[in-house]
């Protein structure tokens, strides 16, 4: 039955020989093909040389896979010794390692090097998007003031208005100093609010560009087609949009508040009294001395809202950068594991043929081995083992008393005593033979 098992399986190896090359040759094929169009993408020139430079580069890689895994399927799975094993598994490691530096990475290239550019350019656009939200926010954080500064003109609008009018605040009405003066701080106030007005509109034009540069990018992401042309136009709107959000940030109004509210206390500037009496005189003096006050107060508030507004952090200049396929397809490996791995299984599939072989050809060494010589010998063998016995009787020698001397013997190889090996010589002496069958009778 051993016997038998032992040769299924020799047959079985036989059998499937021509088809182990085919494999090989098709999986180094397939291989070589995805190399050509993964290096192609990574060369420059002319397109004959590139074609050209691409050919040789992928049949290169055809060959060694071919050549590397035959060699490994011929000897591998005769090397019995541990030390040889050992050996062979390192030279396997470091032929994969080699395979996968040389091809794998160019075949995920091919599989998947689209997909990863236009990857790229999409989380390319989400932070340009991110950049132009904040642009856009930083310029408009300044129009919070806007409600404060309003309510203070219009104070100083209707003081001076009542003062002209009744003289509530001097007791004698009319147009004097006092009302000049809060004329005076109301009309910059005005001025400041008229400021901010002209920099909401300029804000929310800078911004409706930016938007549409982020819908023709987002178009130009999922749009058909080759990915290398898209991803050129991607780049001409990317420096687009870079300078939207530059002239974004450089149109926040909160620097010029900024100065204006040092202005109104450091420039404030009163008009001379112009009463007509020394009483009268007296009482604008106190009046401007509470404007000036007031004015300080509304001063410090506007500058501690323009520096929580300068103080946010600016937004950072962003470049985009082109990246080929190949390149995308490795920054950008963990979202294209299974490409990696059919990439990597074309290259690497062959190891697992080599390691069936040699598990195969381990189980008929083992059959073998457990087999007595006689049924392990073949019919040639068994005849010029009988010419050899009738030979050397023919000679005088006693077979018996030589096979009896060897077997006392220890056979050593290079100096060191080596395990007796199991007898594998069968007595073909005829009357033995017919002796022993007549006791088996």
């Amino acid at each position: 039955m051993a016997l038998g098992t032992s040769q299924r399986l020799q047959d079985g190896v036989t059998a499937v020989e021509t088809m182990t090359r085919f494999a090989l040759a098709v999986l180094a094929l397939a291989s070589g093909v995805y190399t050509y169009l993964g290096v192609r993408s990574l060369l420059d020139g002319s397109p004959t040389a590139v074609f050209f430079a691409a050919i040789i580069y992928s049949a290169s890689v055809s060959v060694g896979i071919y050549a590397f895994w035959s060699y490994m399927a011929r000897f591998y799975p005769h090397v019995t010794s541990h030390t040889g094993r050992a050996a062979m598994l390192c030279v396997m490691a470091a032929g994969a390692a080699m395979i996968m530096a040389m091809s794998s990475w160019l075949n995920a290239a091919a599989l998947a090097g689209s997909a990863a550019v236009e990857q790229h350019l999409a989380e390319t656009v989400q932070d340009y998007t991110a950049d132009l939200d904040r642009a856009h926010q930083n310029a408009l954080a300044a129009q919070s003031l806007l409600p404060d500064i309003q309510r203070a003109g219009e104070r100083f609008s209707q003081l001076a208005a009542v003062e002209r009018q009744s003289g509530a605040l001097t007791g004698t009405n009319g147009s004097g100093s006092v009302v000049q003066l809060l004329s005076q701080m109301s009309g910059q106030m005005k001025e400041l609010e008229n400021g901010i007005n002209a920099s909401r509109e300029q804000v929310t034009e800078l911004f409706e560009q930016g938007q549409k540069r982020l819908e023709t990018m987002r178009s130009l992401v999922s749009a058909p087609g080759q990915v290398a042309p898209r991803s050129d136009q991607f780049s001409a709107e990317a420096v687009a949009l870079a300078g939207v959000i530059t002239s974004l940030a450089q149109t926040s109004i909160a620097p010029s508040i900024r100065r204006a509210a040092d202005d109104l206390s450091l420039g404030f500037i009163a008009p001379v009294a112009d009463g007509s009496d020394a009483n009268l005189v007296n009482r604008q003096d106190q009046v401007m001395g509470t404007i000036r006050a007031s004015v300080a107060a509304q001063s410090k508030a506007l500058a501690k809202a323009a520096d929580e507004i300068l103080s946010n952090a600016p937004v950072a200049e962003r470049r985009f950068v082109p990246l080929s396929s190949a390149e995308a397809v490795l920054q950008y490996a963990p979202d294209f594991i299974p490409a990696w791995a059919g990439a990597i299984s074309i290259d690497l599939l062959p190891g697992v043929l080599v390691f069936i072989l040699a598990v195969v050809h381990g189980a008929i060494r083992r059959q073998e081995e457990r087999l007595p010589f006689a049924e392990r010998i073949t019919a040639a063998e068994l005849l010029k083992a009988l010419e050899v016995q009738r030979a050397l009787a023919a000679n005088g020698v006693d077979l018996e008393k030589a096979v009896a001397d060897a077997e006392k013997k220890d056979l050593t190889v290079d100096g060191e005593k080596e395990e007796d090996e199991p007898n594998n010589i069968t007595n073909l002496d005829a009357r033995s033979r017919r002796d022993r069958l007549n006791e088996d009778r």
